[in-house]
């Protein structure tokens, strides 16, 4: 009966990091490039259940003795990991000259604190040096891995990321792509960090000037959870509650037969 309180308190525990997952991914919503998150669940490890006769070929006066084992039982799920989901978002048409969306996989490379960090968030813009940043102000990597001036005259983009100033080439947009992206860890709302064999891989998409990528955040989808996680999380109350009273009956009347 204990095993049924721990069962459902690790229940709780696991709706309401799911609930606070979700909660970010909503808040997000208006968030250009963002990247939903998923819970991942696990079950704790399974446990046998106690064969009531271990040696089934011996004779027993107990007829269920005999009987099989029940088979496993688990004591709940916990979270194990959280995951990025990277399906694209929409493209939403801005006209701005510097507002760019990745038609594809990939990512922008930008510079923070020194590092390198991957991004979605195309909303870029020219700093008083006419140096290219993101809307934070955190400067865009050129091909070169350095930082990108952009002369003044008429801007354009084509679909590799080069950057022309009135028919001139000027510069080139560092543009990255992963074998395999769960291998990116989220640095703040918006861009990534690359972990230990992160492989890079040619970049194979189209860049669309004038355009944005809207979040992929379904906000319906995230609603239907929510009430999910809301009704789980009542269940696994109901079931505390019962097997609280349920141990109280019993104390109630182990003490008025002592």
């Amino acid at each position: 009966m204990l095993r049924g309180l721990y069962t459902s308190a690790v229940g709780m525990t696991t709706q309401m990091n799911r609930m606070d997952v979700i909660s970010n991914n909503i808040a997000n919503v208006n968030n250009n490039g963002f990247k939903r998150d998923r819970v991942i669940t696990q079950s704790f490890t399974d446990e046998f259940l106690r064969m009531v006769n271990p040696q089934p070929q011996e004779p027993s006066l107990l007829p269920f003795h005999n009987s099989m084992p029940v088979g496993r039982f688990s004591l709940g799920l916990f979270v194990d990991n959280l995951d990025t989901d990277f399906a694209a978002g929409s493209l939403s048409t801005t006209g701005g000259n510097l507002d760019l969306a990745i038609n594809g996989s990939g990512f922008f490379a930008v510079s923070h604190n020194g590092s390198e960090r991957f991004m979605r968030d195309g909303a870029f813009t020219l700093n008083q040096e006419r140096m290219l940043v993101t809307r934070d102000g955190i400067p865009v990597l050129g091909i070169d891995g350095n930082t990108i001036t952009v002369p003044d005259g008429a801007i354009g983009i084509n679909p590799a990321g080069e950057i022309y100033v009135d028919g001139e080439l000027v510069a080139s947009i560092r543009l990255v792509d992963f074998e395999n992206p769960s291998l990116l860890r989220k640095h703040g709302a918006n861009m990534w960090t690359a972990l230990e064999g992160a492989n890079q891989i040619p970049f194979s998409s189209r860049v669309e000037q004038g355009m944005l990528e809207l979040s992929n955040v379904n906000i319906i989808r995230e609603m239907v959870e929510m009430i999910e996680i809301s009704r789980t999380y009542e269940a696994n109350q109901r079931m505390i509650t019962t097997i609280d009273g349920t141990m109280q009956l019993a104390a109630n009347d182990i003490g008025r037969k002592s």
